[in-house]
């Protein structure tokens, strides 16, 4: 039997990590993430897998984020019986953050159902429910770093520290064959140097065949250090208050928010910011807070017994409690899921302050293309959320040195050790522009750029060895893809054009003088789609076919 590998996310994308190695052994998943982003890169969580799931023997992840892990519940439930193998960190977030997800699509589908219901529409169910998440975990199995263990007979796998967030890794995987041991390195998410909470990565050993992660793969950012980092945030946060309103920051439960929440805290210890009320408007952030502390020694600074002291913060667990933030217009600081501002308590505080021009919402992490978060980071003036439409007079204001991810000379300075042994570097896990600028930059330190493939979304590859290495060459045997390169990738998609055409109208509408043009307006909206309508029935091939006459 021969080996091969199927790329079955964040391909061309930063979402849905999943990728599938066959060998002659069995079927290994490295990750099992959710996309996130447009609707139609969505759509795919509810579709069926592109593979057996009852055929996978095991399962290897490599941090708790949900484009890395929130299908896995999805994929116990299609068949797979194994075991899936992680750090204890990881085991520990993914016990809170994999049923607070389907909780949250059991929410999201409770609305769409009675909005569904109005309109007529059948109902929908959601990919799992908290149940089903909390079925999924008994399925989980720790391993620590640095030791190599046998996922399936044939196949050894190493977790090494990626220094990403909280237990995240790298894997190292050997596959007993012919005529030598085939060995692949899987990145996840790479970290930075200078990250707050977590160590620098380790440096990989030389493999044959690398996926490399690319989220920063066209981008350097400023090197700050910590102390400077956080004197970037203490400005922030006394100007946002200087502005008279509320501070806003979506934060992803696991990392930004500890790393935040740290620094406000030593902020205050050092007398560089006051005692100004700080939300932290997530109790699924409050829960793993507390696995950070559980694992604190295995954070930067974490054996002091310093981190995340001194904050004095405000953690609202009920509904009621969310509300009542909505009172104080002026003075708090409130830290709120999610972070990419998709789903969670966040979009409520957005739709209360971002049409207060006194209020500021602040990024700090990665706003992944067509997500709400995008959209208003780009300056959009307005948007849509709950079905109500919300200008924008916001201050807006991000901080990109909270980054998780390594940017690109850290990338080729991690990736550097393997050059020389590698038959093929296989990059995902970056939009277009970063797959291609890390392409770049690896073919000029010295790796061939026909060894550099980028991979489209369900592409296979067939390892091979030849010329004395192993490769990974494009099958001629693969099965369609789910979406079109041009889909998979795309920041924005219909739905996204689709909202913001619906405002545009209405604004349209509010312009005009009077009644009379505004009807004008709507019959001319209305003609253009009998035109359109009237075009696609001329087109069709049953038309196109029929005699004249009938």
């Amino acid at each position: 039997m021969s080996i091969s590998l199927h790329i079955h996310g964040a391909a061309g994308t930063v979402t849905g990590s999943c990728h599938r190695l066959v060998t002659p052994h069995g079927e290994l998943l490295i990750e099992c993430g959710m996309f996130q982003g447009p609707k139609s890169l969505r759509t795919l969580n509810y579709r069926r897998f592109p593979f057996d799931a009852s055929a996978i023997e095991a399962v290897l992840l490599t941090h708790a984020h949900i484009d890395h892990t929130g299908l896995f519940p999805k994929l116990a439930l299609a068949g797979f019986r194994g075991k899936a193998w992680t750090t204890e960190a990881t085991r520990d977030l993914l016990h809170w953050l994999l049923p607070d997800a389907g909780a949250i699509q059991e929410g999201d589908v409770d609305r769409l159902n009675r909005r569904n219901s109005r309109r007529g529409e059948p109902p929908v169910a959601p990919i799992y429910t908290r149940i089903d998440a909390e079925a999924s975990l008994s399925q989980l199995a720790v391993q620590g770093y640095d030791s190599w263990f046998e996922p399936l007979k044939g196949v050894r796998a190493r977790l090494r520290n990626a220094g990403h967030i909280l237990g995240s890794a790298f894997v190292e995987v050997e596959v007993d064959s012919r005529p030598q041991p085939l060995r692949l390195v899987f990145s996840g998410d790479i970290g930075p140097r200078e990250k707050a909470l977590q160590p620098d990565p380790s440096m990989p050993d030389p493999c044959d065949i690398l996926l490399l992660e690319s989220t920063y793969g066209d981008r350097l950012r400023q090197r700050l250090s910590e102390t400077e980092r956080r004197a970037l945030l203490g400005r922030e946060l006394r100007d946002a208050l200087k502005a008279g309103g509320n501070l806003i920051i979506p934060v992803f439960a696991v990392e930004r928010t500890q790393e935040i929440l740290d620094d406000i805290a030593r902020l205050r210890r050092d007398g560089e910011l006051g005692a100004i009320p700080v939300f932290l408007d997530s109790p699924l952030a409050g829960r793993t807070t507390e696995v950070f502390r559980r694992h604190r020694r295995a954070l930067e600074r974490g054996a002091d017994g310093t981190v995340f002291t001194g904050g004095d913060f405000r953690l609202t667990e009920t509904v009621e409690q969310s509300k009542a933030i909505g009172r104080i217009h002026g003075g708090a600081v409130v830290l709120a899921g999610s972070g990419m501002c998709e789903a969670g308590r966040v979009k409520h505080h957005l739709k209360d302050h971002l049409w207060r021009p006194d209020s500021t919402v602040l990024f700090v992490g990665y706003q992944a293309p067509g997500t709400l978060g995008a959209l208003i980071r780009e300056g959009v003036p307005r948007v849509r959320i709950h079905g109500e439409e919300i200008n924008v007079k916001a201050r807006i204001r991000a901080i990109d040195s909270y980054s998780g991810h390594a940017d690109r000379d850290e990338l080729v300075e991690w990736a550097r050790p393997l050059l020389a042994t590698l038959g093929s570097a296989l990059l995902v896990h970056g939009e277009p522009d970063a797959l291609q600028g890390l392409a770049g930059s690896l073919s000029a330190a010295g790796l061939e750029r026909s060894r550099i493939p980028i991979p489209d979304l369900d592409q296979a590859f067939d390892v091979v060895f030849h010329d004395g290495r192993w490769q990974a060459v494009p099958s001629q045997a693969a099965a369609a893809p789910r979406l079109a390169p041009a889909q998979a990738s795309a920041s924005r998609d219909w739905h996204n054009d689709y909202a913001a055409a619906l405002l545009d109208l209405r604004n349209a509408l509010r312009q005009e003088s009077d009644d009379r043009r505004r009807q004008q307006l709507l019959d001319e909206v209305r003609r253009l789609i009998g035109s359109h309508r009237a075009g696609r029935r001329s087109d069709s091939p049953a038309r196109r076919a029929a005699p004249s006459g009938q």
